[in-house]
């Protein structure tokens, strides 16, 4: 119990180097903006988890298993794309989007009271103007949200994101969903509730290869006309 305690003093206040290959694919996705990611960063490293945002044995990979496996997805969104990050909780990826990606319109949905005012406080913190939180259960806020993309992490399987994302979508629109290697095995699973609630065309493609040691596995499933 004692190591424990230790180890989250240890951590606390102090975020992981970016050196390497890491730094390497931050500057490349962030650009000009790496300070702010670098600021968000510190952020999660410190009331992040305190807070209980992000346990302690994360914060050494914060960089490689969590920032920027989430900011990779920048790809995947056109230019000015409305977006909306269901279950953001520590703001990945809805943040390393908002921060990589300026052109976007992010909303985070986040049902938490605690983890929406800690969102607010960094996004207060980092300037960032193209992001808004909503709190709210992802049924609670349709209607709510105007989205043409919605994206989740580890949020649930896929059979149960399908009826928390896709009605956001209004009939028309993609989910950009991060998961794991059993991606394609949650896609067969969830092919009921994906008929049910009129997505098609799943794909199941990793991105960030030439950035990432170990690239970023998605799911996109398309509402209405691809």
């Amino acid at each position: 119990m004692a190591d424990h305690a230790e180890a989250a003093d240890a951590a606390v206040g102090t975020a992981p180097e970016l050196a390497g290959a890491e730094l390497e694919a931050a500057t490349k996705v962030f650009g000009d903006r790496l300070q702010l990611a670098r600021r968000y960063v510190e952020h999660l490293a410190t009331s992040g988890l305190e807070r209980g945002l992000i346990g302690p044995r994360e914060v050494p990979r914060l960089w490689s298993r969590h920032v920027l496996n989430c900011a990779v997805i920048e790809s995947e969104f056109p230019v000015g794309a409305a977006v909306a990050d269901v279950g953001s909780g520590a703001g990945l990826p809805g943040l390393c989007l908002a921060i990589a990606r300026p052109d976007l319109r992010l909303t985070l949905v986040e049902p938490l009271e605690r983890r929406v005012t800690w969102l607010e406080e960094v996004i207060d913190d980092l300037g960032l103007e193209n992001v808004t939180v909503l709190r709210a259960r992802a049924e609670q806020a349709v209607g709510e949200v105007d989205a043409e993309f919605v994206t989740a992490r580890a949020v649930s399987a896929l059979s149960t994101l399908i009826p928390m994302t896709l009605p956001l979508l209004a009939g028309s629109g993609v989910l950009v969903a991060i998961k794991g290697r059993s991606a394609s095995e949650e896609v067969e699973k969830a092919a009921k509730a994906i008929k049910k609630y009129k997505g098609h065309s799943p794909v199941v493609r990793t991105v960030g290869e030439d950035l990432l040691d170990e690239p970023t596995t998605i799911v996109r499933i398309t509402v209405g006309q691809p």
